[in-house]
């Protein structure tokens, strides 16, 4: 990707809501230097777009309702390990969208953020049997990953008929992309049973017929570099199997399917692509059983939802020079976007170049490095990129980090959590930690860490707990 694409800060142009997006993002940041949340005592922040990520629900929702049986049940899970932030979850609750979690921190997030169990799937390589059983007591609905699990759910069911739905995991086995790191359904994938692995098909098949609980069938083939046709012939495989399944046993014993997630996101420009809708039509197309209504659907898209609504700003610290190339160094690094520093050419960012006043900064593009923090070489958010020349005092703001960012902190030279603010634009109610100004409302999703936090999470309130060994 060429520097100049990197960077796209979409000063006007652009669909409609993508433009608003920009807009949104360019007055938070200035609103929060102007309030106070960012500046030389807080030099860094996370801010992430509520409006956005409501448009975001209602997108999905809306592609997945236009392609449908009417009365088909759908359920649209968000993968938590993209955003694993309670009120996130809660958003993404309230505006019809359930959680995908695959440990038992994140089933306590989802609890936390009013998730019901009937709107919660768990989806791990490695559950324990406290695990399964938790999920079990709570209705939660489980993916067997592996024979070995299935076993394990054998003994835990009985002869009882569980309140959990219940279903396996399959690989498909149709192929990786271009980040081999997130490729899901390669022939040696850890995930899932291995679809095409000698046996594998009729054990799957003996294993329904066996246990006549077993009503869904899960596969997730997509990820960030999955292209979507791809995708869509791993759902097609699995859509296969399914009615292998029905027919074997004589009756539509399979009633769900869970087709996974992985819509991949455009880092490249402000520009939402693929869309939900665009996703949702290829499917229709390739796999047009999957949506007569005889099946139910589940969904646990995370990254698409979030990515395009989170923004890190950090303040320059130093402007300086090496080798004849400019150098920001700025309070984002690693510690927020450990992805792009150790795998960028998987993982790049672009940023947005404002001023001391948090005001989109004018001027030629400059190549130049945008550095973070932390103490080694490779701590680069971005290298040899062009944008307006970053001075002391300036901001970076590294754009489309709402997933797998912010919310994953690398505590690399035990630096510090960055606050995390939700905006929109002033108006309605106010909540009781929302204030506003400039235009701008903000609301404390996640405080910043403080150093006594850093202590305690290092052993601080047992120092000598070696010396005496």
């Amino acid at each position: 990707m060429p520097p100049g694409d990197r960077r796209s800060h979409a000063r006007g142009g652009g669909h409609g809501s993508d433009s608003d997006r920009v807009a949104r993002r360019d007055e938070a940041v200035r609103a929060a230097v102007e309030q106070g949340l960012l500046g030389p005592e807080s030099p860094i922040i996370a801010l992430l777009d509520v409006p956005g990520i409501r448009a975001s629900a209602a997108a999905l929702r809306a592609a997945f309702d236009a392609v449908t049986a009417p009365g088909t049940p759908v359920l649209h899970a968000f993968a938590v390990k993209a955003t694993p932030l309670v009120p996130v979850l809660r958003l993404l609750h309230e505006h019809g969208i359930g959680a995908e979690v695959a440990s038992p921190g994140e089933v306590a997030l989802a609890r936390a953020a009013g998730v019901p169990p009937s709107r919660t799937v768990l989806d791990s390589p490695a559950k324990t049997t406290a695990e399964l059983r938790e999920a079990l007591t709570l209705g939660i609905a489980v993916n067997a990953d592996n024979p070995q699990e299935l076993t394990r759910l054998d003994a835990l069911v009985g002869s009882t008929d569980p309140a959990s739905p219940l279903g396996i995991r399959v690989n498909p086995q149709v192929g990786g992309g271009s980040i081999e790191a997130l490729s899901t359904a390669t022939a040696t994938s850890k995930f899932g049973v291995a679809l095409r692995d000698e046996g594998a098909r009729d054990w799957i098949v003996r294993a329904y017929a066996d246990r006549p609980w077993l009503t869904r069938l899960h596969a997730h083939t997509g990820s960030q570099g999955i292209p979507l046709s791809l995708m869509a012939r791993g759902i097609a495989e699995t859509y296969a199997l399914a009615e292998e399944i029905n027919r074997h046993v004589g009756r539509r014993q399979i009633d769900t399917l869970d087709i996974g997630g992985g819509l991949p996101v455009n880092f490249g420009s402000d520009a939402t692509a693929p869309t939900y809708a665009q996703y949702a039509r290829l499917l229709a197309e390739a796999v047009p059983g999957l949506f007569d209504g005889r099946y139910g659907l589940v969904t646990e898209f995370g990254r698409s939802l979030l990515a395009k609504h989170g923004t890190v700003v950090a303040r320059v610290e130093y402007a300086k020079s090496a080798g004849g190339r400019p150098v920001a160094v700025t309070h984002a690094g690693v510690q927020i976007a450990a992805r792009t520093v150790y795998a960028p050419a998987s993982w790049p960012l672009r940023i947005a170049a404002y001023d001391a006043k948090g005001r989109p900064k004018p001027g030629p593009d400059v190549v130049q490095d945008v550095a973070g923090p932390a103490c080694f070489a490779g701590d680069l958010l971005a290298e040899g990129l062009a944008l307006p020349l970053l001075e002391q005092g300036d901001y970076a703001a590294a754009l489309d980090t709402g997933a797998y960012y912010f919310a994953h902190h690398y505590a690399y030279n035990s630096l510090a959590r960055p606050g995390i603010h939700g905006y929109a634009p002033a108006g309605g109610h106010r909540g009781a930690d929302g204030h506003g100004r400039a235009g701008v409302r903000f609301a404390v999703v996640r405080e910043p860490q403080t150093l006594a936090e850093i202590v305690a999470e290092s052993g601080g309130a047992q120092p000598s707990a070696l010396s005496g060994l």
